[in-house]
């Protein structure tokens, strides 16, 4: 049996940063939101956003552990499996990569610590210093591995030397011209995935009679946030459009179903593209909308599909369904959104049972969305790894197929596990809610910054302090 290393190696790599992103998306989100929590506490003195925050920091401390256990695995691939892409822009990606560490990384590794263990250790004013703190670090790491993963998709400010990229301006290289659209987009969407799941959170607590007083702010946080978020992730997602289309105009014909490009383009709301006959096969579509919306013209074109040289093609069905899933849910949270701020407005927010019930499930709704956006700006950009200059089969590691099969099937195995503790731990963390401050000093220390998602995770299980192991009870003291 043959193994195809290219297509096992992008298998790899899209399996662990699948899993990877969903965690620090939700920790940028929902650092952000612990920081308002704690300045509205020191506010207004009302200790139910203290709760609040206390409650939900705890859920950060595991899902931070599980983006750090995750995004450990991705750096190693990049020297196992795409050695040959490590070489050719190692230049560029390395200080990218070293700049998140001496800025993002330090600033959180720095005040983390005390965000974490802090609440009875220190001033409540340190502590509320720590929480932005800690949540600008979350935002900056997000803008560094964005301009990285955008200089990818929209290469400058760089030369290329004996099949080496060396950087020229690192200003063109950090603010290459996808960056900004992208980096909005992500963010935005990390703000917006928070927010829904504080909703589905807070609508249970409503819903089961409990933490009432906490569940209702709650509500209205989060139904306030995805009401601005939403619409403005749909702002956002039009320039990012209008910005691929010009750097690279095949991904958006792969995300329209769009094939020939001497015609107006049609707006597609579903069909199943055929890559043999070039066509759209069961298309409903509204005629020439896409249009209006890519060039602003009735009769605008832009380039189709059967344009490019079918090697240059990304994986149309891929594309084209992963666009309508992510679309789909922004457009459905638009009207989450917009029906809660009617229900606030009329009163009926926190009694209307088919609007709590509703809200209740759509938790993984913002995963979903990053997640199908994550596909259509990687697989658009196939064939090529960094954009017009490295194709895919050409950055890889020479190393046989059977070899990446068998760490990947690893890899499954292991995150199978460590995952699923993950979840379940969050998920006993939410069923036993926010709680009055204990009295005693947590027994996590600053020194094992894991410690804080062990101490979470057997709160989460009852267990006494120092019996039973922990999420990461082998991790050493220090």
């Amino acid at each position: 049996m043959e193994f195809d290393p290219v297509l096992l190696a992008r298998i790899q790599f899209a399996f662990t940063i699948s899993f990877h992103i969903i965690f620090p998306a939700f920790t940028i989100g929902l650092s952000a939101f612990i920081a308002v929590l704690l300045l509205l506490w020191r506010m207004t003195e009302n200790d139910k956003f203290q709760r609040i925050a206390r409650f939900w920091t705890k859920i950060f401390a595991v899902s931070f552990a599980m983006g750090v256990v995750s995004g450990i695995v991705l750096s190693y691939q990049f020297g196992t499996n795409w050695s040959r892409f490590s070489e050719f822009s190692g230049n560029v990606i390395g200080p990218l990569i070293g700049y998140e560490v001496l800025t993002a990384f330090y600033l959180e590794a720095t005040f983390l610590g005390i965000l974490l263990f802090g609440w009875n250790r220190f001033p409540p004013w340190l502590v509320t210093l720590s929480a932005v703190l800690v949540a600008l670090g979350t935002a900056t790491s997000a803008f560094w591995i964005l301009s990285a993963n955008s200089w990818m998709q929209t290469p400058a400010g760089h030369e290329i030397r004996d099949g080496i990229a060396y950087p020229l301006d690192w200003l063109q290289i950090v603010f290459n011209p996808s960056f900004p659209y992208r980096l909005a987009h992500m963010v935005n969407a990390a703000y917006l995935t928070t927010a829904v799941v504080v909703l589905a959170v807070g609508a249970r607590y409503l819903l089961a009679g409990r933490h009432t007083e906490e569940a209702r702010t709650m509500l209205r946080m989060a139904v306030g946030m995805i009401a601005v978020a939403a619409p403005l992730q749909l702002v956002v997602g039009d320039m990012h459009g209008l910005n691929t289309l010009e750097h690279q105009p095949a991904k958006v014909a792969a995300m329209e179903g769009h094939w020939d490009g001497s015609e107006p383009g049609d707006l597609v709301l579903f069909a199943i593209p055929d890559e043999e006959a070039r066509t759209n096969r069961y298309e409903i579509a509204v005629p020439h909308l896409g249009s209006l919306i890519l060039t602003h013209s009735l009769d605008g074109t832009y380039p189709g599909i059967a344009d490019f040289p079918e090697e240059e093609w990304p994986p149309i069905l891929n594309v084209f369904f992963s666009f309508r899933v992510m679309v789909g849910i922004g457009l459905l949270l638009i009207a989450v959104g917009l029906g809660g701020v009617y229900l606030w407005w009329r009163g009926r927010l926190f009694t209307s049972r088919w609007f709590l019930w509703s809200s209740s499930y759509m938790w993984p709704l913002g995963f979903i969305a990053i997640l199908a956006g994550w596909f259509v700006t990687e697989q658009g950009r196939q064939p090529w790894l960094v954009y017009g200059l490295l194709r895919t089969a050409d950055g890889i590691s020479p190393v046989p197929g059977a070899s990446v099969a068998s760490t990947l099937a690893l890899f499954v195995f292991i995150y199978g596990i460590v995952f699923s503790m993950g979840i379940y731990y969050i998920n006993r963390l939410i069923v036993a809610g926010p709680m009055e401050a204990p009295a005693e000093v947590p027994a996590g220390v600053p020194n094992r910054p894991l410690s804080a998602a062990e101490e979470a995770a057997r709160e989460a299980t009852g267990r006494p302090k120092g019996e039973g192991p922990g999420l990461f009870q082998g991790e050493p003291e220090g």
